[in-house]
């Protein structure tokens, strides 16, 4: 299987370096530092399991994709639209693309643009990218795709490069699950500049994240989205496997970059706002991220 990683930071390096490593043709799309020391070293995966280097291809073009059977989209949400526009002309008839994001409605917003199968992923798994060509892993990997004609193929292709990844019919209720992680963890990890394992447990700190997963059940409830299991015990548990892992949105912050926070609080708060849900907790949490993004923008 010919596979493109469009989009290729911390997410996208670990799945596609692990799917180079059993074998498959993989091309990663991404920025330039990262892609020259690929070109140049390979990419290294500094997992929990193994350090190696891998063998694949790199380059800073989206035409790259073309020939691609499989596309993994891994760019910002933020960047989803003008990514689908770019990447649009290059891609196989026959190709398929698994949205691996944050958010809940990355695939509707690419299928709306591209008339190859686009399969909604759930994505549990914590990297960073520790140096250019550097993907280091700090625990878990897992993916859940939705059902589509390929998905039972690409899961086995999946299970076999060391990706456990499970086809599910409620793909809207995981992704929802996912929203939810992300909108108790990310925030308070960036505005804190702390870990997982640090923010947890901080004074008032667990309050906050009950009252972030309360907000965030109803508006799911009220939007009929059928969630797969205990959304808090989920929460609570997240620490365990994860103690070390800085948010998404942390790294970047951290890097002086814009977050995808309006698709994580903000999206429950404008969804919540269209259902007639309040959702003070998670307005107050986003409007506290987007004031550091706007004086991190600011001129110096």
């Amino acid at each position: 299987m010919k596979i493109a990683v469009m989009g290729a930071g911390a997410v996208g390096c670990y799945y596609g370096g692990m799917l180079a490593r059993a074998g498959h043709p993989v091309t990663l799309i991404g920025r330039p530092q990262h892609v020259e020391a690929i070109r140049r070293d390979g990419l290294l995966l500094d997992t929990l399991g193994f350090k190696e280097r891998v063998r694949l291809d790199a380059s800073t073009e989206v035409g790259a994709v073309q020939g691609a059977d499989l596309v993994l989209f891994c760019v910002k949400s933020t960047d989803t639209e003008i990514a689908a526009d770019e990447m649009k002309p290059h891609l196989e008839p026959g190709a398929v693309v698994l949205t691996l994001q944050n958010g809940v409605d990355n695939a509707e917003r690419l299928q709306a643009r591209l008339s190859q199968v686009v399969a909604p992923t759930v994505v549990y798994v914590a990297t960073e990218m520790a140096g250019p060509g550097h993907l280091r892993h700090h625990g878990r990997g897992e993916l859940v795709i939705a059902p589509t004609a390929q998905s039972d193929d690409i899961a086995k292709t999946f299970a076999e490069a060391g990706i456990p990844t499970q086809v599910s019919d409620n793909v809207i209720g995981a992704l929802w699950m996912k929203l939810i992680l992300n909108c108790a963890y990310n925030a308070l990890s960036a505005i804190s500049q702390l870990p997982y394992g640090r923010v947890v447990p901080g004074e008032g700190v667990e309050g906050v994240m009950r009252d972030v997963v309360q907000e965030c059940l109803a508006v799911a409830q009220a939007g009929g989205v059928r969630l797969p299991g205990d959304a808090w015990q989920a929460v609570a548990g997240l620490v365990q496997t994860m103690p070390t892992q800085y948010s998404s949105t942390a790294q970047d912050l951290a890097r002086g970059k814009r977050t995808e926070i309006d698709h994580l609080n903000g999206y429950v708060m404008r969804r919540g706002e269209s259902l007639g849900v309040a959702t003070p907790v998670n307005r107050t949490l986003f409007a506290l991220v987007k004031l550091i993004e706007a004086r991190q923008a600011r001129p110096a």
